[in-house]
């Protein structure tokens, strides 16, 4: 005995030294109820049983049906328990339960749940956010404040008013089985931090809070709902880490503090759950530490506190040491009785059950439950799913994605006419959401490796890698949480453990401690952590490879002795597209979304177009990306976004254009020049004096067009000898269809029909697209260089838009190409494969006048390239100042809206016959096509517009999307979702 007093005297002396003098802490806003009128009122109406009724918090879950509701019911009938906590279910049914409890219960209840990355971590059909050891990478606490509020707003809207969260332990223990991955990391400054920011998100916006797990379960390798964890660290240690943050978030005056279930001897030498420990709970919490809020233990079914225990004494025990909250306690009744006979027998005073219910009952009414009404249902699910919820949760993931690697700042990835890129997923064998998107940047080759995968498999795949320059690696993680281990078959384990490392990014989806279970995987080129798996840092880690987005997170933790806590790499601004939701980029996405797909679903209906792909963008943000409908009304074969489409004359704005803009900046070639300075072969003709800028602003008097085709029919409508065949020779290798092949010197034929052709003395505003079939030529003569292979390897190739090409039937399947016209005048075919347009297909299929087939996220690459004046993935490929002046208008003294080669809005707008949105801005700038596209600028609103579709389809007749204004009402919305 008397051993046992000196070790108590010694470590109260211990404990009384323990902390330093605290600074002026916040009480909890709560407090400022405790003798409140209507908690005066409530206390009156309670008998001491129901007093302590109110102490008990029971596990509640809304997936368990009505046997379960009837128990709750009976406890808080039967007992006037304090509170519920809930598991997992569903949003509505949970809504539906706690109005139902409600209206039973004497004494309005406080509804908890552990939701430390939101309702996802129980609810079915609500948001996860980013788990802690995430966000503790994020460098902008205001993210987490924002997340803390948000949280808030989910939870209140589930009929609840305490969330179990934020954990403020310091995880210092890559081995800790329960903690891990749920904390804000190993820095006990940025762990304070961002916990008091998570709080006060929460707590200003009206939730209740709990920190846990209190004094620190950060330093463990034992899991407390199995077993009681020891903790042997000195009281100065306690106090300099683990109990940091727990003293920041008292001083900020957080709600409430959870205490863990743990054995640390340098508090407590009696070997007792510190969640039982009067000298943890009452000692160094309420009287040392100064904390006036909420106590509440960590689950009283947990086998770190069941131990040796029994139920009913052991609630007694929390009490005792000072808890206020008995959370999930195993035998309410059992647990009343020990504690009503402990004040029986003056254990425990009635004054202090009292205080402790007065302090309940002061947050209950903080939470506005004195003045309690039904929370509604109705519209929950979408409610709790909004487009803010969801951006939050992008901006989170972004913000952590944390560059670890980065040697020779290899990420973002430039030059990518450079790369030959080869992706492989390893731990899924489907092709990950990882690899779809990094496809949108560029050409890649994916392949999958499961954790099983055998030798043969991988030297097959090895023999794939030597014929790449680029290897990107996803490896993943299959477990609903991150797991800190490898599980990998040996022949795969070797396969990572010596990756081409010059070569090779590796993207890392699983728990970030794992990683120094990877020999070598340092001396990979680049690393990017993610900290777990899932469809949006699998999208987001993609986009940071390629530049959609930046770098900036830093790692909470240490791995091994490959990277230190602090450790990150923060990546350039963002060079390409980002993929991401409207409202990132101030839109609204219920306009934006519904009000487009209806638009297009009505031309759809009037079979005004079988199918289309539209895109938007604004300030460089992809915010809407669909595919509609089918390829042609006969079939069921639905339109996908890898599809391509004859993008007819936007090809004009889309090959020699820019080759012409480009030779200007090299001053290879002037605007300013006539036809025959690049083209003598117009010498003398007609078209010799006049500048190529009025030819391409549509003011020099040219004929509209010219039916090349009709020239080729004799009066009995068979072709004539020099014109076309049915089989392919060393004289007819053009091919127009299988049956169709045109001679090889009939081009020389449609240069004569161009020079020959009238042209008028009016020079006025007149559309034609006679020059463009010259232009692929002239720009062969200035760069003695082939046509196609200039446009590729100066635009296409550099800016990864790999479907944007000519004659597409070379390089994809039919089935990805979208069909045209069933042509019955020229062809007698269906058009599919090839370019409709009868002059570009008697070019061979290569014009300036159409040609090209495009998928709308490759053509929104060149676009984007424009209306950044010039620029797109950290390369200039025309200079501003060239680019504003072909995109201006060049003769408005003669009524003439266009720019020089580019489509500009009306001079003045003429209502649903105008060929802009009404909101459209006089510097916007765009093109049409004859097939049913769209393409369009808009500068001063930084928007993109592309509408692709195959309207001709089965017939040009078919002019309903005119009439219906679809086009042109789309990208209305755009502007009214801005508004």
């Amino acid at each position: 005995m008397k051993i046992k007093i000196i070790t108590t005297v010694l470590l109260l002396l211990g404990l009384s030294t323990l902390v330093r003098a605290q600074e002026k802490t916040t009480s909890p806003e709560f407090l400022k109820y405790t003798n409140s009128k209507w908690v005066d009122s409530v206390m009156k109406s309670l008998t001491p049983k129901e007093k302590i009724g109110q102490l008990m918090f029971v596990a509640a879950y809304s997936n368990k049906g009505k046997e379960h509701e009837i128990e709750i019911l009976d406890l808080i009938k039967k007992w006037n328990i304090g509170g519920l906590v809930f598991f997992q279910g569903d949003p509505v049914t949970q809504v539906r339960q706690m109005n139902m409890y409600q209206k039973q219960a004497k004494t309005p209840l406080l509804g908890a749940i552990d939701a430390e990355w939101g309702l996802g971590m129980r609810l079915d059909s609500t948001i996860s956010y980013p788990y802690q050891m995430a966000l503790g990478a994020i460098e902008d606490n205001t993210l987490i404040y924002n997340l803390g509020v948000e949280v808030a707003r989910q939870i209140k809207s589930t009929g609840l008013h305490l969330n179990f969260a934020p954990v403020a332990d310091v995880n210092n223990n890559p081995e800790n089985p329960v903690i891990n991955y749920r904390s804000f990391g190993e820095n006990k400054y940025k762990v304070a931090q961002k916990s008091v920011a998570y709080m006060q998100g929460m707590q200003d916006a009206g939730l209740l809070t709990t920190a846990k797990h209190f004094p620190g379960h950060g330093d463990t390798n034992t899991d407390s709902h199995y077993n009681l964890p020891q903790i042997n660290h000195s009281l100065e240690r306690l106090n300099n880490l683990e109990l940091y943050p727990f003293k920041e978030l008292i001083n900020a005056g957080i709600n409430g503090i959870m205490v863990a279930h743990l054995n640390i001897p340098a508090l407590d030498a009696s070997g007792k759950p510190s969640t039982l420990s009067k000298a943890i709970v009452t000692d160094l919490l309420q009287d040392r530490l100064g904390f006036k809020g909420l106590i509440i233990t960590d689950a009283m079914r947990m086998k770190g506190v069941t131990n040796n225990n029994k139920p009913g004494i052991v609630d007694k025990e929390a009490v005792l040491a000072g808890n206020d909250v008995l959370e999930l306690t195993q035998d309410v009744a059992k647990a009343i009785l020990e504690i009503e006979n402990a004040v029986k027998k003056k254990v425990i005073s009635q004054v202090d059950i009292d205080n402790r219910v007065r302090k309940i009952l002061a947050a209950k009414q903080w939470a506005k439950l004195n003045h309690y009404s039904s929370t509604p249902s109705k519209e929950l699910i979408k409610d709790l799913n909004s487009p803010k919820a969801n951006l939050l949760k992008r901006q989170l993931v972004e913000a952590s994605l944390t560059v670890i690697k980065n040697d020779d700042t290899i990420i973002p990835l430039k030059k990518l006419d450079t790369l030959n890129i080869m992706s492989i997923s390893i731990g899924d064998t489907t092709k990950t959401v990882f690899q779809k998107s990094l496809s949108l940047y560029t050409k890649i080759n994916h392949f999958n490796l499961g954790n099983n995968a055998d030798a043969a498999i991988i030297s097959t795949l090895k023999k794939e890698i030597e014929k790449h320059n680029l290897l990107i690696v996803g490896i993943h993680d299959s477990s609903a949480f991150p797991k800190n281990k490898i599980e990998f078959s040996k022949a795969l384990t070797e396969f990572v453990e010596n990756l081409p490392s010059r070569k090779t990014i590796v993207s890392y989806f699983k728990n970030p401690y794992s990683i120094s279970k990877i020999k070598n995987i340092e001396e990979v080129k680049g690393i990017v952590l993610t900290y777990q798996d899932n469809n949006i840092t699998q999208d987001i880690a993609a986009q940071l490879i390629f530049g959609g987005v930046s770098a900036n997170g830093k790692l909470p933790i240490s791995i091994g002795s490959k990277f230190k806590s602090g450790d990150g790499i923060t990546t350039s601004k963002k060079i390409r597209f980002k993929y991401t939701l409207p409202e990132d980029a101030g839109l609204n996405s219920k306009i934006l979304n519904s009000r487009i797909d209806s638009l297009v679903q009505q031309a759809i209906a009037n079979k005004a177009i079988p199918g289309a792909q539209v895109l938007v963008a604004k300030n460089g943000k992809v915010v809407l990306h669909k595919a509609y409908g089918t390829h042609i009304y006969s079939d069921t074969t639905k339109v996908n976004l890898s599809n391509i489409y004859d993008i007819a004359s936007v090809t004009k704005i889309s090959s020699a254009l820019p080759a012409l803009m480009q030779l200007q900046d090299l001053n290879k070639f002037d605007v300013e020049n006539t036809i025959d300075d690049y083209l003598p072969y117009f010498k003398g003709s007609n078209k010799a004096d006049i500048s190529l800028k009025q030819i391409l602003t549509h003011q020099a008097g040219f004929s509209p067009w010219i039916p090349y085709w009709q020239k080729t029919l004799r009066k009995n409508g068979s072709y004539k000898w020099n014109t076309i065949k049915k089989d392919s020779s060393a004289r007819f290798p053009l091919k127009i269809t299988y049956n169709m092949w045109l001679h090889h010197n009939y081009k020389k034929k449609i240069f004569k029909a161009i020079k020959k052709s009238p042209v008028s003395d009016v020079k006025k505003y007149k559309y034609s697209g006679l020059l463009f079939y010259l232009l692929p030529t002239m720009v062969e003569k200035i760069t003695n260089t082939n046509f196609v292979d200039y446009v590729n390897a100066n635009f296409y190739n550099k800016l990864g838009a790999t479907t944007l090409t000519y004659t597409p039937s070379k390089k994809f399947n039919n089935s990805s190409i979208i069909p045209t016209e069933n042509d019955y005048l020229f062809r007698h075919n269906p058009i599919h494969g090839t370019v409709h347009d009868e002059g570009a297909a008697m070019m061979g299929g290569i014009s300036a006048n159409a040609g090209l087939f495009s998928n709308a996220n490759d053509l929104a690459k060149l676009m984007q390239m424009y209306l950044n004046m010039g620029t797109y993935g950290n390369e200039e490929y025309i200079s501003s100042k060239t680019l504003k002046q072909y995109t201006s208008v060049q003769f408005p003294e003669n009524n003439n809206h266009r720019g020089i080669g580019f489509d500009k809005p009306y001079l003045t707008y003429k209502g649903e016959n105008s060929n802009t949105a009404k909101d459209a801005s006089k510097e916007s700038f765009g093109h049409t096509g004859f097939t049913g596209t769209m393409v369009w600028m808009d500068p001063i609103n930084d928007v993109l517009f592309i509408f692709l579709s195959n309207r001709v389809t089965p017939t040009r007749d078919n002019r309903k999307l005119y009439t219906l204004n679809t086009r042109t009402n789309i990208q209305q919305v755009i502007y009214d979702a801005m508004q």
